[in-house]
């Protein structure tokens, strides 16, 4: 019993699953946990094989924490519907050393006023690859000492496979009212065209027999400066797409239902977002700085060495926060505030497979 509620815990919370929130470019993308289901049950040998799905809707504006109700009231908010899955592989080289890669799809709508001559509503689409991820982790504690609880540390890389320059039609644009073929905003782009390279670590601690705390955080380095990727916004210093940094932190608590083979409830609190600058390189361009703070129900049942996870983090803090065009364009008279839509909730569902090679080492003691 023990084994199927530390296998459980470990499913539900190595989903960090990070995507755009909205206007806040939070790519389909997250640290090296992501493609992983029962990771710290993995032996020697282990495959996990696993997909993930999510969905959102963005259409509340904030600027800062400040939000625009009257957007909404006016119908001149702006709605993004986005849809996300990957497909993942680990295999675990030693009983510690972990390998693995993410192959993500995402297809995404967008509908608004101020993107179509602010005359009337019109959509824009993206679809297909997203940025693949690689990476490798490494477990600090082996046999009897990770009975209780465990830690690892990842190193992994974000390869720049997504269109980032994805395009579609917009109307009202071009001369004479005409349509043009222009990019997609850049909270549906598919990538950001950047290399990037992600740092993580992640956590499991048992309190007491059922109930385990855990976290999960990363944070993604994005050296290139812009993408080239025209906006087309009014302000000069906006007219190309920048390549933004990304973070991410989750933690909670987990509970193993003991009287219910194989079902367990988790409890968490998640951040992520973009920041203002990046901390390697320049941070040029067009950006949405912001972050979302939410509270993360969510539920996993384990049936033999298959676990199903459903998160639903719940928005509660949603900030869009100054960018630095944003501060150099401002006068004393004149503070400008770029605003951002935000999703309400997210819905995350995933399944994981462990095909396990052998019974895993860990748990020879319990």
């Amino acid at each position: 019993m023990k084994k199927i509620i530390l296998s459980l815990a470990i499913g539900i919370f190595s989903y960090m699953n990070s995507y755009s929130q909205g206007c806040v470019a939070i790519r389909q993308f997250s640290g090296i946990a992501n493609a992983v289901g029962q990771l710290n049950v993995q032996s020697k040998g282990d495959w996990n094989l696993s997909t993930n799905y999510r969905y959102f809707k963005s259409f509340r504006h904030f600027r800062g924490t400040h939000e625009e109700p009257e957007r909404v009231e006016q119908g001149t908010e702006v709605i993004n519907w986005s849809h996300g899955v990957d497909f993942n592989v680990s295999y675990a080289l030693t009983d510690r050393l972990y390998v693995l890669a993410s192959l993500p799809f995402a297809y995404n709508e967008r509908s608004s006023l101020y993107e179509h001559g602010r005359q009337s509503r019109h959509m824009s689409y993206s679809g297909g690859l997203a940025d693949v991820r690689v990476g490798a982790g490494y477990w600090l504690l082996s046999g009897e000492r990770a009975a209780k609880g465990n830690l690892s540390l990842g190193l992994g890389f974000k390869l720049p496979t997504g269109n980032y320059n994805a395009k579609s039609t917009f109307y009202n644009v071009g001369p004479n009212g005409t349509s043009q073929i222009r990019p997609v905003d850049q909270s549906i782009q598919l990538g950001d065209g950047g290399f990037g390279i992600t740092i993580e670590s992640q956590g499991l601690k048992e309190f007491k027999s059922s109930l385990f705390g855990y976290y999960n955080a990363f944070y993604l380095l994005n050296p290139r400066n812009t993408n080239g990727t025209q906006t087309f916004r009014a302000r000069p210093s906006e007219a190309i797409m920048s390549v933004p940094d990304q973070f991410g932190l989750r933690a909670g608590l987990f509970y193993g239902v003991k009287k219910i083979h194989g079902l367990g409830f988790s409890l968490g609190g998640r951040l992520e977002g973009v920041p203002v600058r990046d901390v390697i390189g320049e941070s040029d361009g067009f950006r949405r700085p912001g972050y979302v703070i939410s509270v993360e129900p969510g539920v996993s049942y384990m049936l033999g060495n298959v676990t199903a996870t459903l998160n639903v983090p719940v928005a509660l803090v949603r900030n869009r926060t100054r960018s630095l065009t944003d501060i150099a364009d401002s006068t004393p008279e004149n503070i400008r505030h770029g605003d951002a839509a935000f999703a309400d909730y997210l819905i995350n569902f995933g399944v994981a497979w462990r095909i396990s090679k052998k019974e895993p080492a860990v748990f020879n003691s319990l």
